[in-house]
């Protein structure tokens, strides 16, 4: 670690006192199951099974179709057979991307499906095959949009799983359809090669404002960074017309020039335009805190906030994707899925009573039960319900006897903009090395402190020259004596906004 102060860009900073007692954060409500959509268990809502040979799938993907339904898009399905979880065995009538209509505007009691695209009575028909030209696993849609008439799918050619939030793809594509989603036809030109095995855009959420598609993507997997693209809604299939969000603002070229406008981990995206908070919003599984997250900005550029978590892995098991309902304003209604018993329900969360929220900062008051954004290095970790926390019940710590102990986020910035970290902290006698600040490379700006018997609001204001970095905590313990610092409500914001 550089402590040389040379080495620091200018920056103002801020060394702030304060009580240690602060009003416990009010807790955020989370989703509510208001039934299932498609899959067995449960409240089986729409009989999936017994309609269309649905007994098991994921994903559903929603959108306003071209013939203004309500369009859901299904991953990997399986019908009489089907014995667990997902990625089933060929003899379980596997189908890749099934597709289901919906007119239902009253969701209270549930999502009605009214049919689905069928190639024979009583039977969802797979709407996209696999590449004969690729090594393939199977076909997955991502997001949906319809535009001029047209419906369109962005999907991923999946060419093999792993584990941990990691499968590695060949390409993400575009597929359309002209009668309604009966029929669709993969665009041979507009995709998105995964070339190194960590291109963007391979899983995709669309949206639409103001005459343009956005597209928001990730790599393969869920533990990238969000990135944004946008295209004329005339263009959709012209990969030459799409503008990439780069450090110097919008450029048509590759899609590696982009920079991330929402910091991982950012797993199976949806974003939509709310007229309730008059905001952008998105979910999307965080892998670290096990979690559905929600998170809002005031354009899609950002700046994102951290996040709320709105439904947890502890009350749905081998929870996953998370998809909006196009018709949601004062409350949110989205598709989730469920690894085991593999199905797709509906949840229901009221914006109303939602705090707004500037701060970058994932998990700021480390209230989330896993450590999730945070990373520990040396001795590091959480606090539970201890009583040391300066507001709500837990906060962050470091201790040790020697060496360098951390807690650090990784966070996005945009280039040029003005941002102000702080963060409360309270140290032992013994800290005389201790440093709260931002870091990328040669990029560092950083506040010294050291015995803090209270809780001290630490804070540095600074101007970004990266695109991403780590904010962090932190303090050198030697001459092995214990040395310690508690961390709680960090906030990093966008001054510029």
């Amino acid at each position: 670690m550089n402590l040389s102060w040379k080495n620091l860009l200018p920056a103002t900073i801020i060394l702030f006192s304060g009580g240690p007692n602060a009003e416990s954060s009010q807790p955020i409500p989370v989703a509510t199951t208001v039934s299932l959509v498609a899959g067995q268990g449960g409240n089986d809502f729409n009989h999936t099974g017994e309609r269309f040979g649905v007994h098991g799938t994921d994903l559903g993907v929603m959108w306003r179709d071209s013939r203004g339904r309500t369009a859901i898009a299904f991953g990997d399905t399986y019908g009489e057979g089907w014995g667990g979880h997902g990625a089933g065995p060929d003899s379980a009538d596997w189908r890749f991307t099934t597709l289901a209509h919906s007119t239902d505007t009253e969701l209270t009691d549930g999502l009605g499906i009214d049919s689905m695209v069928t190639d024979r009575p009583g039977h969802a028909k797979q709407l996209l095959g696999r590449d004969p030209t690729v090594s393939e696993v199977t076909v997955i849609p991502t997001a949906g949009i319809s535009v001029g008439g047209r419906d369109y799918l962005h999907y991923m050619s999946v060419r093999s799983w792993a584990t941990g939030g990691r499968w590695t793809t060949n390409y993400a594509g575009l597929a359309y359809s002209d009668d309604g989603g009966v029929t669709w036809a993969k665009d041979a030109v507009t995709r998105w090669p995964n070339t190194g095995g960590s291109a963007r855009f391979q899983l995709g959420a669309f949206a639409h404002r103001d005459g343009f598609v956005y597209l928001f993507g990730t790599p393969n997997g869920r533990l990238g960074d969000g990135y944004l693209a946008r295209v004329a809604e005339t263009s959709l299939l012209t990969i030459d017309d799409y503008e990439y969000w780069t450090a110097s603002g919008w450029r048509t070229g590759t899609a590696d020039e982009a920079i991330p406008v929402m910091a991982g981990q950012v797993g199976e995206l949806s974003v939509q335009y709310n007229t309730f908070l008059g905001a952008w919003v998105a979910l999307h599984l965080d892998e670290s805190r096990s979690a559905i997250v929600l998170r809002t900005a005031p354009g899609p550029t950002g700046p994102w906030s951290g996040g709320t978590v709105v439904a947890r892995g502890a009350d749905h098991p081998g929870l996953y994707g998370s998809y909006l309902h196009p018709s949601s304003e004062s409350e949110l209604y989205f598709a989730m899925s469920e690894w085991d018993p593999y199905h797709v329900k509906l949840l229901r969360f009221p914006l109303t009573g939602l705090p707004p929220s500037t701060n970058i900062a994932q998990d700021g008051d480390f209230e989330d039960p896993a450590l999730g954004p945070w990373r520990g290095a040396g001795n590091a970790g959480v606090d539970r319900g201890l009583g040391n926390a300066r507001s709500g019940k837990n906060n962050g710590w470091v201790h040790n006897t020697s060496g360098w102990n951390e807690l650090a986020q990784h966070v996005v910035l945009r280039p040029g903009a003005r941002y102000r970290l702080s963060g409360w902290i309270q140290s032992s006698a013994t800290t005389s090395d201790g440093y709260f600040g931002v870091r990328n490379g040669t990029f560092r700006v950083e506040q010294k402190f050291s015995r803090l018997p209270a809780y001290q609001r630490v804070s540095v204001e600074f101007t970004s020259s990266v695109a991403e970095a780590d904010i962090y905590a932190g303090v050198w313990a030697a001459g092995n004596q214990a040395t310690w610092a508690r961390i709680d409500d960090v906030t990093l914001e966008n001054l510029d906004q």
